[in-house]
């Protein structure tokens, strides 16, 4: 099967789920943007994402090959290559998702990247959609920071995709409105209740907070987790969103037309 297969099979299971489970019963399933969202799923998880994926993997193969001798555990058989197809898979999952929290880090904190992570953030109805409502450019950031580290571990590409399958039904996972809870493990993985707070319009708990995309841990770590379990933010979005364009194509032109320091 290939990834987008696997995209379309986990999105049906959480549209079935957020039906069955809702956790804002309020919010409609026809919900303002959906449209918007529908192009987004299937343009950055499709289309977009293997020409970019494409060209930044060979790139990095490229790299990779070149740089082999002076990196024994990038050669075939060594690194994560020796290791069996489950140790590889968590390996993967879990470096991936440290320098994805690094970037989404960077998403926030420096201006210019901002301005494209507003896109993201200006979704005022959470649902498992919501997680590939992001600028193209934002694909070109992560795939640059990502697939050059990654291909030097040296393991099978098998137990990566694996690890790509993983983090993109956690991602629905995250952004789901479903009633679920995950009790002590909400202090490794993340989930959709911590996440709600990542997306809060607010400035409480600071306007950088819950980075994770899978796991929660790095946040726990790093000082940037904010969760009050006892209620919801009042407002998702993000402070000014009422800057950003309905349209698609107005809104991947937005970020092109502020200024990196706004």
């Amino acid at each position: 099967m290939t990834y987008w297969h696997w995209l379309v099979g986990v999105s049906l299971v959480f549209v079935l789920l957020e039906r069955l489970r809702p956790a804002r019963r309020e919010q409609p399933a026809l919900r303002p943007q959906l449209g918007n969202d529908l192009f987004y799923l299937a343009f950055n998880g499709h289309f977009y994402a293997v020409i970019v994926g494409g060209t930044v993997g060979t790139v990095s193969l490229g790299l990779r090959e070149l740089l082999e001798p002076w990196l024994p555990f990038a050669q075939p058989g060594t690194g994560l290559g020796a290791l069996h197809p489950t140790l590889q898979f968590c390996s993967y999952l879990v470096v991936s998702d440290f320098l994805q929290w690094c970037v989404h880090n960077l998403l926030h904190r420096v201006p210019l990247l901002w301005q494209f992570h507003k896109v993201h953030h200006s979704v005022h109805q959470m649902d498992w959609i919501a997680s590939f409502r992001f600028h193209w450019v934002e694909i070109v950031v992560y795939s640059s920071l990502l697939w050059l580290p990654l291909s030097l571990l040296g393991g099978a590409p098998g137990p990566l995709f694996a690890a790509a399958v993983f983090g993109t039904a956690w991602g629905h996972f995250n952004h789901s409105n479903i009633d679920l809870g995950i009790g002590p493990l909400a202090y490794l993985f993340n989930s959709p209740r911590m996440h709600l707070w990542h997306h809060d319009a607010s400035s409480e708990g600071g306007v950088a907070k819950n980075f994770g995309i899978v796991l929660s841990v790095w946040d726990w770590l790093f000082g940037t987790a904010y969760w009050p379990t006892d209620r919801a933010p009042e407002r998702i979005g993000y402070p000014s969103d009422g800057e950003m364009p309905r349209s698609v194509p107005a809104q991947l032109v937005f970020p092109l037309t502020r200024r990196a320091s706004e």
